[in-house]
């Protein structure tokens, strides 16, 4: 697609600017990333995207999205292809017709063009290399991919996607653009043996848990970064090492970092959680620990989703009003938590189903607390004879959901 000489000398303007910000924050320390950051056109990625109105919402609250193009406002559509920012351009699995946008209230979005900062610590955190060969789940927007290829050469690298309308797009951006990768629709479950073995194999999306055919189709000595994630929005990142007996291990990263989930392991519709409420009987028990433990907006609350939906892989939370509802449509079981009323902060909790699921999220943080709050960094992430453990010298070992 051909641009108007002023867009091009704008963007390469606000390319440099967005490079040496990078930089300056520690996420631009090789020069051959921060010359693939100056080179790669974003704005030819995003032709259309979702900005947040924080202020301004609907009856029901939820959150104004505005389209953003450079036909409706382009100085807005331009400086903020070149933030340091998310830019959705999906909700739902609906393709926008970014010719003729609406804005949109609420929705859950499905794709997104990255922030270019979480990119490259991705890329980075991988260990990427010239001579290595990469395969990358999520294409989303191309953008990323554009970036590997500028590094790596177009020959290294794969990108899979499984949405073929957001393939095509980013298919055509990727080629108006000179880089010529290997691109497939295809399901980042499986990985994309065609092309296997690879060196690097990194996901843009969460996984409920490492997937065989990842470690499968890593040559040994390979690394895997993946995004870990759960029905109850707990992440971690980790960065496994593949042996060549098909064994995998790693350790955990820090960071608050979370990635939209793989469409086959996004959480389920758990109905009306007044149903659910109504279900748990018996007296109820004074909580040892309250929820804010695993809600609070805290980089610890965000580690501790991670580790208690180890013990709760099937549970969801949700909260209506004062009222927190724990519930879990495989077991059928639920546990529903109300402040006791005294004003001490304190909770009330009532179990039922054939799983005590706050008893088993007490029974983590219990043994958190005696282990001395350990960090994500100290744990390590095992997967052999078809298992997959969480260990750290003070804690017991935990368990991921079978994928």
């Amino acid at each position: 697609m051909t641009m108007p000489v002023d867009l091009e000398t704008d963007a390469a303007r606000l390319r440099g600017a967005m490079a040496g910000d990078l930089a300056a924050r520690g996420f631009l320390d090789d020069p051959a990333w921060r010359a693939a950051v100056e080179a790669v056109p974003r704005h030819r990625f995003v032709p259309g995207f979702y900005l947040s109105d924080a202020d301004e919402r609907e009856g029901q609250g939820l959150t104004r999205w505005q389209p953003t193009t450079a036909a409706l406002d382009h100085g807005r559509w331009l400086a903020a292809a070149y933030s340091d920012a998310t830019l959705i351009t999906q909700f739902d699995g609906d393709e926008p017709d970014w010719e003729n946008p609406a804005e949109r209230y609420g929705g859950a979005p499905t794709s997104s063009s990255t922030l270019p900062s979480l990119v490259l610590r991705m890329w980075a955190d991988a260990d990427v290399r010239e001579g290595h060969t990469v395969l990358e789940i999520g294409t989303g927007t191309g953008y990323s991919t554009a970036l590997a290829c500028e590094r790596l050469g177009s020959g290294g690298v794969t990108s899979i996607e499984v949405d073929p309308r957001r393939l095509e797009r980013a298919a055509s951006a990727l080629h108006a653009c000179g880089y010529a990768p290997t691109l497939a629709v295809a399901d980042g479950l499986y990985g994309y043996w065609p092309e296997a073995p690879f060196d690097r194999i990194v996901a843009a999306c969460s996984f409920r848990a490492v997937l065989p055919a990842l470690v499968a189709q890593t040559r040994p000595g390979g690394k895997i970064l993946l995004t870990l994630s759960g029905w109850l929005y707990g992440y971690a990142r980790v960065l496994l090492t593949v042996a060549g007996d098909g064994t995998a291990e790693g350790r955990l990263l820090g960071g608050t970092v979370s990635f939209m989930p793989a469409r086959a392991h996004a959480a389920p519709a758990f109905g009306n959680p007044a149903h659910w409420a109504a279900g748990p009987p018996g007296r109820p028990r004074v909580a040892r620990h309250g929820p804010e433990r695993v809600t609070a907006a805290t980089e610890e609350a965000f580690h501790l989703r991670f580790l208690v939906q180890s013990a709760v892989p099937d549970a969801q939370l949700t909260t209506v009003g004062d009222v927190v509802h724990l519930v879990d449509v495989v077991s059928g079981s639920a546990a529903t938590l109300t402040p006791d009323g005294d004003g001490d902060g304190g909770w009330r909790v009532r179990e039922g189903g054939p799983l005590r699921l706050w008893e088993s999220v007490e029974q983590v943080l219990d043994v958190y607390e005696s282990a001395g709050r350990p960090e994500p960094e100290t744990f390590t992430l095992c997967v052999h004879g078809g298992g997959q453990h969480l260990r750290h010298p003070r804690l017991p070992c935990l368990s991921l959901p079978s994928p």
